[in-house]
């Protein structure tokens, strides 16, 4: 059912101006929001409708070429818009809501909030008589910190709303070259032929920052890269390249055989910690030609020391039939050399050689998410000339997004997101067992972490972090793309 009423909690957030009402100004553009749907902003900030809409107009022209030619679009955008104060955590608050948007059918909510009011939201909501069976909400990231608050969250949510009606977000699933993997490996039987263990040596997923936390310091030191990206972004990567086809696109299909390789991967004990975990923390360096903090020289930094990691990298596999013995190189960290979200798939070598080569010579096929979407394939080719034998050399096959969209708008992650949310499509978005199952996962990793005393490596800013991240792979006869 689609949703005709959207009401954003957390509405003045970065999140909420930044990329939630960008999202779905492009939506408008494209004519992709049905006429009837009306959205309104919830928030503790007392602005009134004017000034909220003038905070938004500042966010979605910063991001148009040209703002003249939106005014019209913008005008009927900004129709459909309301604002209201509340106060998250005071009842007297639902009551104004209830009062001023009383229609509680086909009602979408997105708790662009932290995580400690969703349970506070949803249950006012219900208790206002504000949720049907058919109302549906979206929840961000983090869902808890560990697998027992994880329950929690999820406990709460589920009082609330059916679970077919919960949309747990992340972001990197609605990504163009996300959804473009799916097509790659599913829609191409030369592809799909060769996606196991007798083609593929092992799989990189790297996900890069060159930014540091942003004023976020007192959250991260709590949270840490293995909580704050592994447990879902890097995870929900793995799930694409590693799980076997859905017998459609149907959100229980795709969810049902995520699920299995987050089952199948093999838990790294207290034995293998330090040859399959490595983590590490930046200190000062140089990012883009310019001097930047270390991690406890940031300026809301409040301890001396800590044992929080930045950085981690992790060799992972998934114990099943198609992928038994491939490696999984999994890294992710701050204040590092680029800004790469990237998938790389390396296949073995060719039994027996029959060519000269400069170099040793395998396929690869990479997966960019950023900073430029797009897919290429590294591929032997004879190097032109006739005074030598045939002599291989590399090139490379690229499909650059940009370059193939003759003009098409490419959506952002939320455009995407938002719109299946209101047309209740929910196979780009993470189930209840994908996250606790995940958490299990990685609260095992965090154990023996700290039962075996094991500190971050410091490694400088603008670099890739602790050497000792290259040994994890070096030891393999491998090294990382970048």
């Amino acid at each position: 059912m689609i949703s005709t009423h959207l009401t954003v909690f957390g509405a003045t957030g970065n999140l909420s101006t930044k990329k939630l009402f960008p999202a779905l100004f492009e939506l408008e553009k494209q004519s992709l929001l049905s006429p009837k749907i009306k959205i309104l902003g919830l928030a503790s900030q007392e602005l009134t409708n004017e000034e909220f809409a003038l905070l938004l107009k500042t966010e979605i022209c910063a991001k148009q070429e040209n703002a003249k030619i939106i005014d019209k679009t913008l005008a009927v955008f900004m129709q459909r818009i309301s604002y209201l104060s509340i106060n998250f955590e005071e009842p007297a608050s639902f009551q104004r809501l209830k009062d001023h948007h009383p229609s509680k059918n086909c009602s979408l909510y997105y708790l662009a909030t932290p995580p400690k009011y969703f349970a506070i939201i949803s249950h006012s909501l219900n208790r206002m008589g504000l949720i049907t069976p058919n109302s549906k909400v979206v929840v961000e990231k983090p869902i808890g910190e560990n697998y027992e608050s994880s329950v929690l969250v999820n406990n709460a949510l589920a009082e609330v709303f059916r679970e077919k009606n919960i949309y747990r977000i992340d972001h990197y699933l609605g990504k163009e070259t996300v959804q473009n993997l799916l097509a790659l490996r599913f829609a191409n039987h030369f592809i799909y032929s060769q996606w196991d263990r007798n083609c593929i040596d092992h799989v990189q997923i790297t996900v890069g920052e060159t930014v540091g936390l942003g004023g976020r310091w007192s959250y991260y030191d709590k949270i840490g890269q293995l909580r704050d990206m592994v447990q879902n972004h890097l995870m929900q990567l793995l799930c694409l390249v590693a799980m076997e086809p859905p017998a459609s696109l149907h959100y229980s299909d795709i969810q049902s055989e995520k699920l299995k390789v987050i089952r199948a991967l093999r838990k790294i004990t207290n034995v293998e910690i330090n040859n399959n975990i490595v983590i590490g923390q930046y200190d000062r360096g140089w990012i883009n030609g310019s001097a930047v903090n270390g991690y406890l020289q940031e300026p809301d930094c409040s301890h001396d020391t800590s044992d929080t990691e930045t950085y981690i990298a992790i060799k992972a596999y998934v114990d099943n039939w198609r992928w038994s013995g491939v490696p999984f190189y999994l890294r992710t960290g701050k204040r590092l050399s680029e800004k790469v979200t990237e998938i790389s798939i390396q296949y073995k070598e060719m039994p027996h050689k029959i060519f000269k080569s400069k170099s040793n010579l395998v396929n690869t096929l990479k997966i960019r998410l950023q900073p430029n979407e797009g897919i290429e394939m590294s591929v032997a080719s004879k190097r032109k000339g006739i005074a030598d034998k045939i002599i291989i050399e590399p090139q490379t096959l690229n499909l650059n997004f940009d370059d193939f969209s003759d003009g098409t708008h490419i959506p952002d992650a939320y455009e995407r997101l938002l719109f299946d949310a209101i047309h209740g499509d929910s196979a780009l978005f993470v189930s209840r067992e994908e996250v606790e199952a995940s958490w299990l996962w990685c609260d095992q990793i965090i154990r023996s972490l700290d039962e075996n005393h094991i500190k971050p490596k410091i490694y400088q800013s603008g670099t890739w972090g602790p050497a000792t991240a290259e040994l994890l792979i070096a030891r393999d006869g491998r090294s990382w793309f970048a």
